[in-house]
Order: C-alpha cells, then sequence, then structure tokens
C-alpha cells in the first residue's frame, strides 16, 4: 500500500523543481557574489532585543485557512512596522500561499526592520537566490538530513543571512543544534496534518538552551504569546492572526 504524500511533501516537490528552474536560468557564481554584497539587516539581533519580538507574516492564503485576502505587501509591510513589528516574514511561494519575490521585494523595500523569506527552501541555489533579496533564510529540518542541514546552514551564514531552522519535534530539535543553527524556531503546526498545539514548544523549548528561540504559529491573543514567551520564547511569528486583525500585532508588541 503506497503512502499518500503529505502537504509539505507535495510544497516540497514543486520547490525541487522551481529550484531546478532556477539553476538553469543563472549563473551560480554570479548569482554568490550578489548574494554576498546584499546589505543585510541583523534578523538574529533584532530577535534578541528587550522583551517579546514579534515576526509578522505578509501572506495571501495557505493550506490550512485557504484564501485569506489580497493585500499590498508594501502596505501591509508599513503597517506591520508601525503597529511595532520587530521582523517581517513574506511568504514568496506561489501556489499554495500565493506569494511571490515580488511580495518580498515590495514589503522590505518599504519598511526598515529585517525580513526574512516564508519558502519551502530544498536546493542550496534558493538559499542564495534568498541572500539577494532578505536577511534571513527559512529552512524545515523535516526536509533535511543532517549533513544537508549543516551545509545550508553554513552557506547561509557564509553570504551574511540569518537562517531560521524550523523543528516540530525531538528529532528535529537534535538536527537542528547538529547544525550549527543559533535561531531555532518551534512550528506549533504540524506541517503534515496542520494540526496545532502552543504545547509543542512548551516541550521541545528546554531542549533548546543556548538559542535565540521563535514560537511559530497558533499565535491568537497576547494571553497565547504571553504563555510562549513564559515557556522562552524570544519571538513569536504571527500570520494568519495577524493578517485578519493588524493591530494584535501592537498588542504583542506592548506585552510587559
Amino acid at each position: 500500500m503506497s503512502v499518500r504524500p503529505t502537504v509539505l511533501d507535495e510544497l516540497a516537490a514543486a520547490a525541487l523543481r522551481r529550484a531546478e528552474g532556477l539553476r538553469r536560468s543563472v549563473d551560480l557564481e554570479d548569482l554568490y557574489r550578489r548574494a554576498l554584497l546584499f546589505e543585510k539587516r541583523d534578523f538574529a539581533a533584532a530577535l534578541r532585543a528587550p522583551g517579546l519580538s514579534v515576526i509578522s507574516e505578509i501572506k495571501r492564503a495557505s493550506p490550512s485557512a485557504g484564501f485569506i485576502g489580497d493585500v499590498d505587501p508594501a502596505r501591509w509591510a508599513e503597517r506591520y512596522e508601525a503597529e511595532g513589528a520587530t521582523c517581517l516574514s513574506v511568504l514568496t511561494e506561489p501556489d499554495r500561499f500565493e506569494g511571490s519575490l515580488e511580495d518580498l521585494d515590495a514589503a522590505r523595500g518599504n519598511v526598515s526592520v529585517p525580513v526574512i523569506r516564508k519558502d519551502f527552501t530544498v536546493d542550496e541555489v534558493q538559499v542564495l537566490e534568498t541572500a539577494t533579496r532578505a536577511d534571513a533564510v527559512l529552512l524545515i529540518a523535516a526536509l533535511f538530513d543532517a549533513a544537508t542541514l549543516a551545509r545550508f546552514v553554513s552557506l547561509a551564514v557564509e553570504v551574511g543571512s540569518t537562517p531560521l531552522v524550523e523543528i516540530h519535534d525531538e528529532r528535529e530539535a537534535e538536527l537542528a543544534l547538529e547544525s550549527g543553527a543559533t535561531v531555532i524556531g518551534v512550528n506549533n503546526r504540524d506541517l503534515r496534518d496542520f494540526s496545532v498545539d502552543l504545547g509543542t514548544f512548551e516541550r521541545l523549548a528546554p531542549r533548546l538552551a543556548g538559542t535565540t528561540l521563535v514560537a511559530e504559529s497558533g499565535v491568537k491573543t497576547a494571553e497565547d504569546a504571553r504563555r510562549l514567551r513564559n515557556a522562552g520564547a524570544d519571538a513569536v511569528l504571527v500570520g494568519e492572526a495577524a493578517m485578519r486583525d493588524p493591530a494584535l500585532v501592537a498588542k504583542l508588541s506592548a506585552l510587559p
């Protein structure tokens, strides 16, 4: 009996096809040089600032929420920054999230805070591409073996990006630590079945002492954010809830 691919499997397969196309269309040495020369904002340092940092996300849709809303990424980024966001996250995955690199450029070009490209990175060429337009790159541990994840983390750092390694369970936590990642995101949403449990962060945070910790998904209220901060979060990443109510960003940023 064959195992049905998960949504994460499908997203990764589509990302691999895009990476193959990108490799055919660019000169890797030139892309590497441009990645080095692109002036980065310090994403990791922003998350280590006193208080709970807030990463606000721009996205039009997701597999779990469906269509959320059409947005002007430049104006949305400006609003998030005004509401007190420490950093921004911009979805660039085109199929299930309806994002694009143009969204990333428009958002980053209109704010002064660091910006992470949120996508399903599966090839080193995508790490380099991200480093020519954003300050940080998302690396989902579930998509890699130990050696590959460590290589991608090293490459990101080499070209001046902050790698945010995302995990969901104990095995992935060990992979992240072994990779040398210093910024780790714990996703409270299981990307295989999209269930959400804030207890995921609470369970895994003690294993990740010494790293900068981002709690991702499931934050809908200030009480959710306070719960995660008390469990050790340096930052929370807020997506759908902030898209539906941008004022939530100000409430989270103002947590005492």
